[in-house]
């Protein structure tokens, strides 16, 4: 019987997924991965690789990547006056050198405390608490502060990737370049250099935009009706040149594919807020779920998302409730690779 998508409780979005399909480690070469066609209109899957996405796209298309670049945002410093160990876990920039972090254990980070970080290239003090027992810390350093990061920091992989990440440029797409995400838009880490420059050999226009992903991305939503959960804000910017390239691409019958769900929520955010289209910037909480009507969108690259996610939510509004939930039945059958070092799905 089908679901009345108004009722669409938390689970819903449940599934069984075994352990060891969890990927632990990124493959070799990138885009080696493999990946499952998805029909949105009549649910079909094909199974093929990702270098083989040339085959799904058409000439006149328009493919739309995130730009954001992931911070090595984890480091772990000395407290001054005890020596205490300390995590803290970069989060948002709020200027002038503050950022809003995580802190653990965070009775070590009161208001005052003073912090160390890699033999003395950083040092932090605790200004405030904000909601969510986040801190806001303020930084002094000698230097570039992203140079020091880069030396000092470690990726900020997510909880259920257990092994240690051998090559930190593997959390990061080959066209990252804006600096601040606190996790990678993992879609586009199976794209190589020359696999783009295939698909742009072949008429397929690749445009960017740039949405930096905040540490909510892996927040699970706890509420049990999807509709009470509240989304964590992210900073977009959608540049004039994708935004004519886009609308080229609509007014010649082309097709407009996101690559991963970061882009697709940018895409989203600027036509529902403009009404079309348009260079825009600014911060987003949009939720996608089943029920949502697309506005910009006609295909999505993905990865395979966590159960009751919001972005297994925003992948069942794109191609159907029943399609995706069956989709993910067959890729865990067909022992596909989950989540962010995982296989991919084209939803077209």
């Amino acid at each position: 019987m089908p679901l009345d998508l108004k009722d669409l409780k938390t689970k819903d979005f449940a599934y069984d997924l075994p352990k060891e399909l969890i990927a632990q480690t990124p493959i070799e070469p990138r885009d080696a991965s493999r990946l499952m066609v998805l029909d949105k209109e009549t649910g079909k899957i094909e199974h093929a690789h990702f270098h083989d996405i040339v085959n799904f796209l058409h000439p006149g298309d328009c493919l739309v990547l995130n730009d954001s670049r992931v911070l090595p945002a984890r480091i772990y410093g000395i407290k001054e006056d005890t020596g205490a160990r300390v995590e803290f876990l970069l989060l948002r920039n709020r200027g002038n050198d503050i950022w809003e972090v995580l802190c653990g254990p965070g009775k070590r980070a009161k208001p005052g405390s003073k912090f160390t970080f890699g033999d003395n290239l950083l040092k932090a003090e605790v200004l405030e608490i904000i909601e969510d027992g986040n801190r806001l810390v303020k930084f002094s350093y000698d230097g570039s502060f992203f140079s020091i990061l880069d030396q000092i920091g470690q990726m900020p992989l997510p909880p259920y990737i257990k092994k240690k990440l051998e090559n930190k440029e593997r959390y990061q797409t080959v066209y990252s370049r804006e600096v601040g995400s606190a996790a990678a838009p993992t879609a586009g880490l199976h794209f190589t250099k020359e696999l783009l420059q295939k698909v742009r050999d072949m008429g397929v226009k690749v445009e960017f935009v740039t949405l930096h992903v905040g540490l909510g991305t892996f927040r699970p939503v706890t509420a049990e009706h999807i509709t009470d959960h509240q989304m964590h804000s992210e900073h977009y910017e959608l540049p004039k040149e994708t935004a004519d390239a886009i609308n080229e691409t609509k007014k010649n019958g082309g097709r407009v594919i996101a690559v991963g769900t970061t882009s697709c929520r940018t895409l989203e955010s600027v036509a529902t807020k403009e009404g079309c289209i348009k260079e825009s910037e600014g911060w987003t909480d949009i939720f996608i779920y089943p029920g949502y009507q697309f506005k910009a969108l006609d295909g999505l690259i993905t990865n395979f998302h966590l159960p009751e996610s919001t972005l297994i939510m925003l992948v069942s509004a794109l191609a159907g409730y029943d399609h995706i939930m069956n989709a993910y039945k067959v890729a865990v059958e067909e022992k596909y690779r989950f989540f962010s070092f995982g296989d991919a799905m084209f939803i077209h």
